[in-house]
């Protein structure tokens, strides 16, 4: 008898994925700046985004794009030191079929308009 494979991806559900209609956060706020780099494709971190914004908060900006309907991965990077050997840091992104269809809804113009 073959033993079960076991496959990787997301999770089956029976019910519908929720709607994708996220508001957009205000033009030159953190979070504006946050959801432009993950726009972009890229994954952030918090030395990245201190870099690009001289702030140290992004954990809060990430909660904050999700309250607002960002569908933000954070994925789990192994990160070690001599005084933590479990540490993790986090990575975050914006799947790119989100990234499209925010593209979409943004032609309207309603880019930061709360």
């Amino acid at each position: 008898m073959n033993a079960p494979t076991k496959m990787l991806g997301e999770q089956l559900s029976f019910l519908p994925p929720p709607t994708f209609n996220p508001s957009w956060p205000i033009r030159g706020t953190l979070a504006d700046k946050a959801l432009g780099m993950m726009m972009d494709g890229r994954m952030i971190d918090h030395p990245e985004f201190e870099n690009f914004t001289q702030s140290w908060r992004l954990g809060a900006v990430i909660f904050s794009l999700r309250t607002l309907g960002w569908p933000i991965e954070t994925i789990d990077i192994p990160s070690p030191t001599e005084d933590t050997p479990s540490r993790t840091i986090a990575l975050y992104r914006l799947p790119a079929r989100y990234t499209a269809m925010a593209l979409a809804l943004s032609s309207g113009g309603n880019h930061g308009a709360r």
